[in-house]
Order: C-alpha cells, then sequence, then structure tokens
C-alpha cells in the first residue's frame, strides 16, 4: 500500500525521517517525498553482484549498503538521497554513529542504477 504523503505543504527534513517504514523507498527532493521506481530483475541482479564486489574488496575497512539514505543539500534545501549502494570507509564514520540512522558523513562511493523507466531527479 502507497501511502499519500505531503498533500498540504513541504515535508521538513525531520518530518521526512519520521515517516514510517514500509514497502515503498521514498526519497526527499524539494520537500516532496518522492517514492522510488521498483527495480526489476536485471536492475535487482546488478545491485547485487556490484554489492558483493565491493562488500568483498572493503572487507575490514568500511560499509557498504543497499538503499542507505544519505543527507544533502540541493539548491539551498535538504535532499535525502536513496542511492541503491552506498560505501563509507570506517575512517569516516564518526564514534557516535548509530545504525538505524541515515549515513552520518559523506561517503566515498554512490552508486545509482539508472533504470529505463526512471527520471534522474
Amino acid at each position: 500500500m502507497q501511502l499519500m504523503l505531503n498533500i498540504a505543504g513541504q515535508l521538513s527534513l525531520e518530518e521526512f525521517l519520521a515517516l514510517p517504514e514500509g514497502d515503498v523507498y521514498y526519497e526527499l527532493v524539494n520537500g516532496q517525498a518522492i517514492p522510488k521506481v521498483s527495480p526489476k530483475f536485471f536492475h535487482s541482479t546488478l545491485q547485487l553482484a556490484l554489492g558483493l564486489l565491493i562488500r568483498a574488496w572493503c572487507k575490514g575497512k568500511g560499509r557498504v549498503l543497499p538503499e542507505w539514505a544519505i543527507l544533502l543539500k540541493r539548491q539551498g534545501k535538504d535532499w535525502a538521497s536513496l542511492p541503491d549502494l552506498t560505501y563509507i570507509s570506517y575512517e569516516r564514520l564518526p564514534k557516535s554513529w548509530k545504525r538505524n540512522e541515515a549515513c552520518p558523513a559523506i561517503p566515498e562511493l554512490v552508486i545509482e542504477i539508472i533504470s529505463p523507466d526512471q527520471s534522474v531527479i
């Protein structure tokens, strides 16, 4: 079931991060919760293959995770991107990092696989 989000106005970053988790993943763009395109077979296969390769390379060096939110600014507005894969080294992860939060620092690598039916935001 897809939620109807933000009918009355703009979502703040705090409101966006407080949204309940569900079957649909969202990115915050210009104050709107935009649903990500549901990946198909080739997208998922490529995401898994790249994730496994990067995980083998970074063993003991950092974290590689799928669909891990990154908090950015875009044209002066909060932007919560949800790339297909994110790699961040242990050197960049702050000691205060809580595991169930958005990526707490700028990662070294992000990968977004653009599918034919996906727009580039």
